[in-house]
């Protein structure tokens, strides 16, 4: 029973094994959360739809995500508050096979992304951009970022949107890169809770608490560098050591600050064009 109330009473989080979730890994690894007092549960999932699920149901108090992600949750009826943005990225990465070296040769493609998520919006902005056909481009809903990386590795994806360290994984078995999600103006990374976690004075505290230990996180890996944990990265992200020490040397870590309202509005009115598109495209079915 003791066991069972503390586990009700910890901040959880839900997490992907991604570098924008890195200053909660080492937050939890060297003990931040703790001298800071509170109970902090990271639980780790591999797919951002199973966050979700988690989430709605009462599993977690919060979620690192993608404002795409989010912004779905809130049309569907599901409250939640944004606590941060992220340094979440995303890089086009073509199956050195398919031999794809202009993102206009993706038509009559497969590229991997999960529906109504940051991947689904930037493939549609590519497409966009050069007046490509969405119809044309085959996306094949793979929401398990293994499972994606396993596609890659075993010729069976033509595309995919990977973020980091998967991103270096595929440079690195010389895959090709065709665009980086920093080239444009836009932070889809998200942090986002529960509202009740406003609202609940315990949980105000354990907030605070959080927010000065992810700080702290933030700029303990900007002064060291992410080379210098390498150890930590490769237990919660899976990967080996090649990968990480080819990680880009510029990817930094911002304090906790609220997402910014144009890109609130942009991925908003993205996703009800979306949501009314497939509503027409099933009313003439």
């Amino acid at each position: 029973m003791q066991k069972l109330r503390q586990d009700s009473l910890a901040l959880k989080i839900a997490v992907l094994p991604t570098l924008d979730c890195m200053p909660l890994f080492l937050a939890e690894a060297n003990g931040m959360f703790q001298r800071e007092g509170v109970d902090v549960r990271l639980v780790h999932y591999k797919a951002q739809m199973d966050q979700d699920t988690a989430f709605l149901n009462g599993r977690v108090e919060g979620l690192v995500t993608d404002l795409v992600r989010t912004e779905y949750l809130k049309l569907k009826g599901t409250p939640l508050d944004y606590i941060s943005s992220t340094n979440l990225q995303w890089k086009l990465i073509t199956n050195r096979a398919a031999r794809i070296v202009r993102i206009s040769q993706l038509e009559d493609k497969m590229i991997a992304v999960t529906r109504f998520s940051g991947t689904d919006f930037l493939v549609d902005y590519l497409l966009d951009s050069l007046k490509l056909k969405s119809k044309n481009v085959f996306r094949v809903q793979v929401n398990d970022v293994n499972v994606r990386m396993d596609m890659l590795r075993n010729g069976i994806m033509d595309a995919l949107m990977l973020t980091e360290p998967m991103a270096t994984e595929a440079h690195n078995m010389k895959h090709r890169q065709l665009f980086d999600s920093r080239d444009l103006n836009i932070q889809l990374g998200v942090i986002a809770f529960n509202p009740i976690v406003r609202q609940d004075t315990m949980r105000q505290r354990q907030m605070k608490a959080f927010v000065k230990a992810y700080n702290m996180a933030c700029d303990s890996i900007n002064i060291k560098g992410l080379n210098n944990y390498k150890t930590i990265i490769s237990r919660y992200c899976h990967t080996d050591e090649s990968t990480c020490d080819s990680l880009p040397t510029d990817i930094r870590y911002h304090h906790i600050v609220p997402p910014r309202d144009a890109d609130v509005k942009q991925v908003s009115g993205w996703l009800k064009r979306t949501q009314n598109h497939y509503t027409n495209q099933n009313a003439t079915k």
